[in-house]
């Protein structure tokens, strides 16, 4: 290869070493669908040889784009939405995208039109919206918007696009586990169910129940907190006649086998726990909690595409469920004899 020096290479220089033109070039980093991809692979081996880094300037005044995602994301300190903002950062970076993003809590005084206006006054080609709730996500209907805007919610839309993880093939595989150690008589402490993916997984937990033929008992509604699920177990005046407990999130679950401990209740031998999300605490505690884990690495990845899709004005991706994976540990367990 030739040497160029300390200057940086430039796309002319990319294109006359592939032996292509340099709109090919450039077709290839805007990822055009037609193009050969044996002549695709060769510009992007070149690129990566010489270490050329496109102008994102230039770029942008070409497509009269920013390849700046915009994402406003509420209830940040929680788990799910925090690592859904971080997977969508991470998968951004990856496609050549900068990200804003925007965090709108309860005590704010900035509204969803406000954090709409300020992501839209910096020039993003497109907007991810991680609002948990549906008071949010109807808030949301009421605002112009003039960029594609994808949603992180559990159901589809005829609004705007949609991806999450799959929340009830979720719960299907927590009940299912349970069902198959022998529980038959299992309650489901839930998260707030104004929240999208806690009323999911609380349909889907009485769907699956129906399903099995056990036993119908009201839920227990929480507020995804440790100290809720942590008072209601320490509340319990005697040991339950259901012998499983499914949790809306990891953070109750722990809560939950904390004050189970402390009402002299042993799990899994009393009471087998099962929580949602896998926090990365969930394999260190005593008994290590079985868990439903949530891919948010997949999730970034398929908000990018599907966005980036729309910004192109290419076919949307059709993949809008990521599926879940249940994670077996040592907090579930076949109920004791006689508690069957």
């Amino acid at each position: 290869m030739s040497d160029t020096g300390t200057a940086k290479p430039n796309i002319r220089q990319v294109a006359a070493i592939a032996g292509v033109s340099h709109m090919t070039v450039s077709r290839v980093l805007n990822d055009y669908p037609h193009i050969k991809e044996a002549t695709r692979r060769r510009v992007l081996d070149v690129i990566e040889e010489m270490g050329y880094r496109p102008n994102m300037a230039a770029r942008a005044l070409a497509t009269q784009r920013t390849q700046r995602i915009g994402v406003l994301v509420e209830s940040a300190v929680e788990f799910g939405p925090t690592s859904t903002l971080r997977a969508v950062e991470a998968a951004a970076r990856g496609a050549g995208y900068a990200v804003s993003s925007i965090a709108v809590g309860d005590e704010d005084e900035i509204s969803p039109q406000d954090a709409v206006d300020n992501l839209t006054a910096q020039g993003v080609d497109a907007l991810c919206v991680v609002a948990p709730r549906s008071s949010s996500i109807a808030a949301l209907r009421k605002i112009s918007i003039s960029v594609p805007v994808l949603v992180v919610k559990p159901d589809d839309d005829p609004t705007f696009l949609t991806v999450s993880v799959d929340q009830h093939g979720g719960t299907v595989l927590a009940v299912d586990h349970l069902v198959s150690l022998g529980h038959r008589d299992i309650l489901h402490l839930s998260g707030p169910l104004d929240w999208l993916d806690a009323r999911a997984r609380e349909r889907a937990f009485h769907a699956r129940a129906k399903e099995w033929g056990i036993r119908q008992r009201p839920i227990v509604v929480g507020d995804w907190s440790a100290d809720f699920a942590y008072d209601f177990a320490r509340g319990l005046r005697e040991l339950p006649e259901y012998t499983a407990i499914f949790v809306g999130n990891d953070s109750m679950a722990v809560g939950l086998m904390h004050g189970l401990h402390d009402r002299g209740f042993s799990v899994p031998g009393d009471i087998s726990v099962v929580g949602f999300d896998d926090v990365p605490l969930a394999r260190h505690v005593i008994p290590p909690l079985t868990t439903v884990r949530q891919n948010f690495h997949a999730l970034g990845a398929s908000v990018v595409d599907i966005l980036r899709a729309a910004i192109e004005r290419r076919d949307i991706p059709q993949v809008t469920r990521i599926p879940a994976e249940l994670c077996a540990r040592a907090s579930s367990a076949a109920p004791r004899e006689g508690r069957a």
